[in-house]
This record gives C-alpha cells, structure tokens and sequence, in this order.
C-alpha cells in the first residue's frame, strides 16, 4: 500500500461535472491513501475576501484550461481518481480517515430559483462567513452569539460513468452531489464502478450543513482530507450504502421526497434481507421499528434526497455489511 498526495492545481480539478474523458489526476492500487485538497467557490472568487484563497487556488479561478470545464455545475472537483483493476460491476469503497477546513472562511449563497423556499427568498445572495478553526466553531450571523459547531464533510464523493459531461449537481448510483452530513471522517462509503478504474472524484466540503440544505448550501468551504480507496470485488451494489461508526445507511434519489423515501426504504429492506438474512416483512417492521429517514437534501434538482439510518448497536455481532 501506498500514500498519496493529490495537490488541488489547475492539472488536478475539474469543474461542473464528471466525464469518463478526463485524463486521471492520480491512479492508485486497491489500499492505497490519498491525502487530497479541494477548493470551493470557482464562481464567486471575484467577491471573496483575502483569507478565501491561496495562490493555486487564485490560478485555478483564472486560468483553468476549458478541457477540464465538463458540465455546468458550479462545484470544483479534485480528481478523477484511477483505481488499477477497477471494472464495470466491482464496488469501490472510500473510506473518509481525516477531514478538516483549510482556509479560516467560507461562503453561503442563495441562487435565485433555487432552494426550498424559492418563491419566498427570490432575491440572490452572498455571505462570506469567517471559521474559527481554534475553537471549531462558526458564529451565524456574526455578533449574535449563535455559535454552530464544525462538522465538516464533503458533499460530494462520486464516480464517473459512461456518461459524457454529466452535471456535478444531481445525486445518483454514482454518489455524486449527496450532501449528507453523516459521512463525516470515520466513516466509509461504498459506490458502484460503471467504467475502468472508477475515476474517483472529491469536492464540495461543507463545514456545518443541517439536514436538507434547504436554501441550496451549506457553510461551502475548501477542505482537506485523508482518503483510503479500496476496491471490493466481493461485493456487488447498484446505488451507494454508506457506514460510519454508529450507523448503516441507505440511500435514495428521485425527483420527490416521497420517491426517494420509498428508494431509500426499499434498500434498507434489502440489505435487511442479504445481510441480516430476515424475510422481507420482518426487515419492513425492523425498519417502521429502528431505522430513522432524514431528508438528506431538498435542491439538488432534480434530485431529492433521504437516507435511513440503521444503529450498529442494535445489531448482532455477525450482522456486518463488509469486514475491513
């Protein structure tokens, strides 16, 4: 095994989307760790304070070559990643090992027509909100004494599938943009492999997030972290299953709530019954009994989200998704 460092420059990122075409930014053997940085806030680098940016970073916003501009979202990605051996079918697991901010500010943006609440907040804005990494904490808004913890996680955590420019902002069986704050460090999540070697890319780190983002981001920050990519031949998914130290999690998107409630529902019962080796009415009541369903995002579009949340404790001991 191998330890990696993938530097956020202008050869290592891409923006807006995820394309089987884009020449690997790193390759690595199954095991492998990968210290990566990403950086946030391509589109609004033009308002942000000092404190927003690094050198490569600023080189980044200026001069990123059109080839590496794949689709239309505005995240920054840093990758893709090459996995050796990766094929179509396989599962490649990344286990999330260290995240933390890198820069001391981040930004919330309110996108005209985007949003819960779009019809009510009509108006576009910007805040540049400061982290006080010290004490890992940010005060919203400024001078008011509301104090929200850090909690930092990236939002986006994907692979690329034969797709051609596929946008950066909905949810899939890839991972893509989910958004969901549990998958904080400690935690691993698991995604299907659609082309040779998996092309791997990280983005779009949150400090603080509530469940549903529902004005369209979080507390948007550059952010680093510490990567184990694993490639688990012995396991066969078609959409993302996630764990963290407490908690098995499934995962759905759709374009409703109710949908992806329903998507999220059903596999849950599912891994109930491969895994736990209940019967399906049993895994549905287990489910109605234990497992919480949380809105994970509401703006994604088109693509809601909800995960359930199974607890480990309630388990036996040899009901495990996968061994390490």
């Amino acid at each position: 095994m191998t330890h990696h460092i993938l530097k956020a420059v202008k050869e290592t990122v891409h923006l807006g989307g995820f394309s089987h075409l884009l020449k690997p930014a790193l390759t690595v053997n199954s095991g492998d760790t990968v210290d990566v940085e990403t950086y946030t806030g391509y589109y609004v680098y033009d308002k942000a304070p000092p404190e927003f940016f690094t050198p490569a970073f600023l080189d980044i916003c200026q001069n990123l070559a059109a080839k590496r501009k794949v689709a239309t979202g505005p995240h920054l990605l840093t990758g893709p990643i090459y996995v050796r051996d990766a094929q179509p079918g396989d599962v490649l697991e990344v286990k999330l090992e260290e995240i933390a901010p890198s820069l001391p500010v981040g930004f919330n943006a309110i996108r005209a027509g985007w949003g819960a609440l779009p019809q009510q907040f009509t108006q576009p804005a910007l805040r540049f909100i400061p982290l006080d990494l010290a004490n890992n904490i940010a005060e919203f808004p400024q001078g008011s004494g509301v104090k929200i913890p850090l909690k930092p996680f990236f939002g986006i955590l994907g692979v690329a599938t034969p797709e051609t420019g596929r946008s950066s902002i909905p949810p899939g069986g890839y991972g893509g943009n989910i958004d969901n704050r549990e998958l904080q460090a400690g935690s691993r999540i698991f995604l299907p492999v659609f082309v040779p070697g998996g092309l791997f890319s990280i983005g779009d780190g949150h400090s603080a997030q509530g469940d549903g983002e529902v004005n369209v981001t979080a507390i948007e920050t550059s952010m680093n972290g510490t990567i184990k990519l694993t490639l688990r031949k012995d396991l066969q998914l078609s959409t993302p299953i996630a764990e963290t130290p407490t908690d098995i999690i499934t995962m759905g998107f759709a374009f409703t709530l109710d949908e992806a409630l329903e998507i999220a529902l059903k596999n849950m019962i599912d891994f109930l019954e491969k895994v736990g080796k209940l019967s399906p009415e049993d895994a549905y009541v287990l489910c109605s009994l234990a497992v919480s369903f949380r809105i994970t995002q509401v703006v994604n579009n088109p693509h809601k989200g909800v995960h359930g949340m199974l607890p480990k404790s309630i388990l036996p001991r040899d009901i495990v998704f996968c061994n390490d």
